[in-house]
């Protein structure tokens, strides 16, 4: 009996001591959840490319990211912290994980070393990629340890009381917007104006705001357009290193009118000349300057120099077949056959180095085979073969309307161009291009002399409101 007692004791301690398996796992599964919902809340909250809605399809991933390479990483380049930023960002979302670590850590060592310190704010939204990078790759330890570094540094360097974020951030955030989303342009100015007002002596973040204002504004009344130029002209004589903001100041002036010095253009070419390769050189605006106010010859020259003195620079080789394209698209009286050779050459070497995002460039290419002699068996073959393509929403949509372009000016079917503008305005996706298509359909329709006229009212009283 004691005996018996004794093995039931023994027993009742063993299921205290030892419990199941079963329950065992279940504990620590439940435990394990309920951790990382609360490290998910924390990395939701987080200020970093990962919860600023920069969620696009590979095409527009692979565009910006082409765009930030042609930025290059020369030293002394104030936003290189932020390129690096982004760039990590965009490499885990095309699936490429180790280069995003290497570049968010790339990122950290360029704030560091322009703002000559360890640490410090500007590393607040740095911290929070890795954070959310590592939880993403289900290394929790390591997503708490970034995580802990942002409580750190935001309780050593908090925002002022009446801003919810730091300037750093503010800046970080409106760059970022700027070079990503043309249809967060306004919230960019706000961030920017935000991030100006604390800290103001950050010359970089002025430039940057003023060329936002005129780059993405069109401005109705002349008292405010005035206003932006002189903003321009302070910025300006605050960051005089800044070419690419000085081109555009030219550029801004000449379009309001002002007499413009060619020689001052031709002194502010030498200048961009002589410095790194970059595509915030100001080369492209620079050779447009040439074009409006020197001379299409000279900008040619221009263009010409700039890639036989860099011939390894795809950047400067697309400014280049940009100068061309206009003046094959444009200027078609200048357009010789010699020059339409050299367009396509340039812009079949440019399909070459920008292998993923070459669509636009091979509609462009096509056109320019349509203005050559005998090149439209050529160029229909082209565009038949991009639009057999599978592609994304907007891309197709931007493929419709630039084949309705070509189909209704260099073909001159204009019913078949009719049908493509409805094929683009049909993709529900809002653009440049769907409001474009529509507004060549409402034309048409106005007028009312196409055969088509009743079919494009009845489409376009279709079309849904986005």
């Amino acid at each position: 009996m004691e005996a018996t007692v004794l093995i039931g004791t023994f027993k009742a301690a063993e299921r205290f001591l030892y419990p199941s398996p079963d329950l065992c796992l279940d504990t620590i599964l439940s435990q394990s959840a309920a951790q990382n919902q609360t490290l998910k809340s924390k990395l939701e909250v987080l200020q970093c490319h990962f919860t600023w809605d920069l969620d696009e399809g590979p095409s527009k991933l692979f565009r910006v990211r082409d765009k930030l390479v042609d930025v290059g990483t020369e030293e002394g380049n104030r936003w290189l912290g932020h390129i690096y930023n982004l760039r990590g960002y965009i490499q885990y979302k095309l699936g490429f994980t180790e280069d995003a670590q290497s570049f968010f850590t790339k990122a950290a060592e360029a704030f560091c070393n322009i703002r000559e310190a360890d640490e410090g704010p500007w590393l607040v939204v740095n911290y929070g990629n890795l954070a959310w990078l590592h939880h993403l790759l289900e290394d929790q330890g390591k997503s708490q340890d970034y995580l802990s570094k942002v409580d750190a540094l935001m309780q050593k360097y908090p925002s002022p009381p009446q801003h919810e974020l730091h300037a750093e951030t503010y800046a970080e955030k409106a760059w970022t917007l700027m070079n990503f989303s043309r249809d967060k342009q306004l919230l960019a100015v706000d961030y920017f104006e935000k991030a100006i007002g604390m800290q103001s002596e950050m010359v970089e973040w002025n430039s940057s705001y003023v060329l936002l204002l005129r780059n993405d504004f069109k401005y109705d009344h002349k008292e405010l357009e005035d206003e932006i130029l002189e903003k321009m002209k302070i910025a300006k004589e605050q960051d005089p290193e800044d070419l690419y903001l000085a081109v555009h100041y030219l550029e801004h002036c000449a379009k309001k009118g002002e007499r413009i010095d060619k020689d001052e253009i031709r002194e502010l070419g030498r200048r961009v000349l002589r410095n790194p390769v970059s595509s915030y050189s100001g080369m492209n605006a620079l050779i447009w300057v040439y074009r409006e106010y020197v001379s299409v010859d000279e900008a040619v020259a221009l263009a010409e120099e700039a890639v036989v003195k860099h011939p390894d620079e795809r950047y400067l080789k697309k400014c280049a077949a940009l100068l061309y394209k206009w003046i094959v698209t444009f200027k078609a009286s200048r357009a010789t056959q010699i020059t339409i050779e050299r367009a396509i050459r340039l812009q079949e070497e440019l399909i070459s180095l920008y292998p993923d995002s070459s669509l636009v460039k091979k509609m462009d290419l096509a056109n320019m085979y349509a203005n050559k002699y005998q090149g439209q068996a050529k160029a229909e073959q082209m565009y038949q073969e991009l639009l057999r393509m599978d592609l994304e929403p907007a891309d197709k949509q931007m493929l419709y309307h630039k084949y309705s372009y070509y189909l209704h000016i260099l073909l001159q079917d204009i019913d078949r161009s009719i049908k493509y503008n409805m094929k683009a305005a049909e993709i529900p996706h809002c653009s440049f291009y769907r409001d474009s298509s529509i507004r060549v359909l409402e034309e048409i329709k106005g007028k009312g002399n196409n055969r088509m006229c009743g079919e494009i009212k009845e489409f376009l009283k279709s079309l849904p409101h986005l």
